[in-house]
């Protein structure tokens, strides 16, 4: 347990290691208009808190530096609320006041602002394939007992699936079928496209289709689109100007791991609501050993969508960084609930 003292002494090094990226002596501390005690006191907590785990002395240098875990009891006990200044919000405006309709514009809006705002890498995973709507679904019989279902989307993307075809289905139902369905749900998002077809056209295949039951089981699972998600950045060249990365493997690791796909959508792919911190090592790739990742889920109409977050030095400016992250998060899920419900 940190007594007073030590909590004040540690909240003051990782603060003044935040601001200077230089190791911090207890001549500069005691300084502070916060800290009222001697050089010689603040020496001796600061060895202690070395001991203990929470600060480190580089070589060749008298000052400490924050560890990962003084880092991490900071985040966890020591921040207190950011209230973003008028500068920020006005910054984060800017991402609303725009006549956006595209979910994509929105996410690749939303990176570019935080990055600028933060001097860090901005990364937001967003549904790649959000916006895609229907323009023309068919279904082709195969032979007897199937068929494929075709989707074709207003980009040119096409989705096929063979599908079994009941015996009581005949080749009239099949037709009709397949015009109600064009009229109904073409330019729909194909997110849309099940929750459709039960709540709305299962009526109308009800008065026009025999054995309509029977239609809707078969064409269901089809209509299932997953959504693909992609990792949105901006500001990959914002590291350069940290000193932590003046160490060109370190940059090269870091920047080929920004091009891993399929790992970063792994480590921005969760649920979970609330900011979440993870520091240095937490993160579990080397790459990412001298990097703090902040991130905040963001959801339309209830339902998680994606995740946003900040990729910086573990000597980031977590207060401030955590307040943005937030209240964009927080803001991103009220437009793009909208622009749904809107569509």
């Amino acid at each position: 347990m940190l007594t007073d003292r030590q909590l004040l002494i540690l909240h003051a090094i990782v603060d003044d290691y935040i601001r200077s990226a230089e190791p911090v002596g207890s001549r500069s501390i005691s300084k502070r208009d916060d800290i009222t005690f001697s050089p010689a006191t603040i020496r001796n907590d600061m060895a202690d808190l070395e001991e203990l785990g929470f600060l480190e002395k580089p070589h060749s240098s008298a000052g400490r530096i924050p560890s990962q875990r003084g880092y991490r009891y900071y985040v966890d006990n020591l921040l207190l609320p950011h209230h973003l200044t008028a500068d920020e919000e006005l910054d984060i405006r800017s991402i609303f006041s725009e006549r956006i309709r595209e979910v994509e514009e929105v996410i690749q809006h939303s990176a570019r602002v935080l990055s600028n705002m933060t001097s860090y890498i901005s990364l937001v995973l967003g549904p790649e394939m959000f916006e895609s709507t229907l323009k023309n679904i068919q279904i082709i019989p195969l032979g007897k007992g199937s068929a494929i279902l075709i989707l074709v989307t207003d980009t040119g993307h096409v989705e096929n699936q063979t599908i079994v075809v009941p015996e009581s289905i005949d080749a009239s139902d099949l037709e009709r079928t397949v015009n109600i369905l064009n009229e109904r749900l073409m330019g729909v998002p194909l997110y849309k496209l099940r929750d459709k077809l039960q709540f709305e056209i299962k009526d109308v295949l009800r008065e026009h289709v025999g054995n309509y039951e029977q239609v809707v089981k078969m064409i269901d699972p089809s209509l299932h689109i997953e959504k693909e998600e992609k990792v949105f950045y901006s500001g990959k060249t914002n590291i350069l100007s940290q000193p932590e990365f003046r160490d060109v493997e370190k940059v090269r690791m870091l920047l080929n791991m920004l091009e891993e796909d399929k790992t970063m959508n792994q480590i921005l792919r969760t649920p979970v609501t609330g900011i979440q911190v993870k520091i240095g090592q937490e993160n579990k790739l080397e790459a990412f050993d001298n990097c703090s990742l902040i991130t905040a889920s963001y959801s339309i109409a209830g339902k998680h969508m994606g995740t946003i977050g900040i990729l910086g030095p573990t000597r980031m400016e977590y207060r401030r960084v955590i307040g943005v992250v937030d209240t964009l998060s927080k803001d991103l899920t009220k437009l793009l609930t909208n622009l749904y419900q809107q569509g």
